[in-house]
């Protein structure tokens, strides 16, 4: 088992194509799950498209969540007020962060240890 991974974003096509990103440099040894648009598949975000992406990702070991902004941040810690179980929230990149998760998630780290590596993404810069 290893940590799970949602991707949270108010775009569908945004959350998917991270999720594969992330899924794929993972090794397609991580669930990377997309949570992205409203229930209705405009933009937007959506607390049962999270709990259903938290529920596939759930492999016992835990879930570590991104969110790319705003509403999508709220929606995340919201669904985390109710949530049983070991779901954390990491402030960190969406992108870089994901592929970071995936990355450390694949390699047998711990959830916290997962959203570390999500939030150390921060500090890798690009020029």
């Amino acid at each position: 088992m290893t940590v799970g991974v949602v991707i949270v974003s108010h775009s569908r096509a945004l959350a998917e194509g991270t999720a594969e990103l992330a899924r794929t440099l993972g090794l397609d040894r991580v669930r990377v799950e997309p949570a992205g648009g409203d229930s209705g598949g405009g933009l937007g975000t959506s607390a049962e498209l999270v709990a259903g992406a938290v529920s596939r990702a759930d492999s016992g070991d835990g879930v570590v969540l991104l969110a790319d902004l705003g509403s999508a941040v709220l929606t995340v810690k919201t669904y985390l007020l109710d949530a049983p179980g070991t779901a954390l929230f990491a402030d960190a990149p969406l992108v870089e962060g994901a592929v970071a998760a995936a990355s450390a998630a694949a390699s047998g780290a711990g959830a916290e240890e997962v959203a570390a590596a999500a939030r150390e993404a921060y500090a890798h810069r690009k020029g």
